[in-house]
């Protein structure tokens, strides 16, 4: 990671943070696994790995939130 992708790495960690209790409260969490060249890989855990809407979460929910948070953003990608 360079300096640029670091504050990005923190960035985004902030932003999860924000979105971690609805997670929780559905019996799910996430977990930030890398971030590079805008691409955030995040792992799904708990519900949130075996459900079928997680598709949703990820694009229409964790996505938008870090587009509109995290100057440099691109994508989000579901690691297993």
């Amino acid at each position: 990671m360079t300096i640029g992708q670091d504050t990005m790495f923190e960035q985004v960690d902030e932003v999860l943070d924000k979105l971690r209790p609805f997670l929780l409260r559905d019996g799910g969490d996430c977990e930030l696994v890398d971030v590079e060249d805008g691409i955030v890989k995040l792992r799904l855990l708990g519900a949130c790995g075996t459900c079928p809407s997680s598709t949703i979460t990820l694009k229409a929910g964790i996505e938008r939130a870090l587009l509109e948070e995290v100057p440099g953003f691109v994508e989000v990608e579901q690691v297993f």
